[in-house]
C-alpha cells in the first residue's frame, strides 16, 4: 500500500485521464492516472483541509505531498502572486500536478522531488495532507524535514485523520519543533481534525 509514497516512479500504465473537481470554489478539469494517491478526485481529508484552512498569506507556499496537486493548485489559484512548491516522492504525482498547473494556466507553481528543493527556502504558508500510513518513523521524518521551513510569523495546516493518531501527533509536534513553534487544534470535521503550526514572527 505505500507504493504511493515511496515508489519514485509507479510500474503501472501512465495514461493521464481528465476529471473534473471543484478547487477554490469553481469547477476545473484536471488529469490524474493510477499509481498516485486519490486518483479519482479529492479525497475527504483534503476536502475538508480545503474548507476549513484559512485564506494562505505570503509570496512562498508548500504542498507537501501534492499527489495530482489539489492543494497545490488551489494555493496558486487563492495566490496568484505567490510561488507554490508542491512536493513529493513520486514522479508520476509530480507530472500531474505540473500538467494540471498548465492546463489551469499557473505560471506560478512548481513540483519537485524533495531533494531538489532549494533547502534555504522558507514558506509563508504550508498545507498538507501528510501520508499517516507510511508509519510514525517515516511521517516524523518528512514533519520534521519541511515544518521547520516556515518563515518566521509563517502558518503551516495539517490535516489528520482523528483515530489514526491527530491527537498524539498534535503532542509530538508541540515537543520536536520546540520553542518559537506552536500546535493546536484548529478544527474538527466529518472524523478528521486540522492541525495549527505557528512560527513565531
Amino acid at each position: 500500500m505505500a507504493e504511493h509514497y515511496f515508489s519514485s516512479q509507479s510500474g503501472r500504465d501512465f495514461t493521464p485521464q481528465p476529471l473534473t473537481v471543484d478547487l477554490a470554489g469553481a469547477p476545473r478539469t484536471v488529469v490524474t492516472a493510477p499509481g498516485i494517491f486519490s486518483p479519482k478526485g479529492v479525497d475527504k481529508g483534503t476536502a475538508v483541509l480545503l474548507r476549513e484552512a484559512p485564506a494562505p498569506r505570503g509570496p512562498r507556499m508548500l504542498d507537501i505531498g501534492c499527489g495530482w496537486g489539489p492543494l497545490s493548485l488551489t494555493l496558486a489559484l487563492l495566490s496568484p502572486d505567490a510561488e507554490v512548491t508542491g512536493v513529493d516522492v513520486n514522479e508520476r504525482s509530480l507530472a500531474l500536478t505540473s500538467m494540471n498547473a498548465e492546463r489551469l494556466g499557473l505560471g506560478n507553481v512548481s513540483a519537485r522531488l524533495p531533494d531538489d528543493v532549494d533547502p534555504s527556502l522558507r514558506f509563508d504558508t504550508i498545507w498538507s495532507n501528510p501520508p499517516i500510513r507510511v508509519g510514525k518513523e517515516a511521517l516524523h521524518g518528512i514533519l520534521l524535514t519541511w515544518l521547520p521551513r516556515l518563515a518566521p510569523g509563517g502558518s503551516a495546516y495539517l490535516v489528520v485523520q482523528k483515530n489514526l493518531g491527530a491527537d498524539s501527533l498534535a503532542a509530538w509536534l508541540e515537543t520536536a519543533l520546540g520553542e518559537g513553534f506552536s500546535v493546536a487544534r484548529l478544527a474538527t470535521s466529518k472524523g478528521f481534525r486540522i492541525l495549527q503550526v505557528l512560527r513565531a514572527g
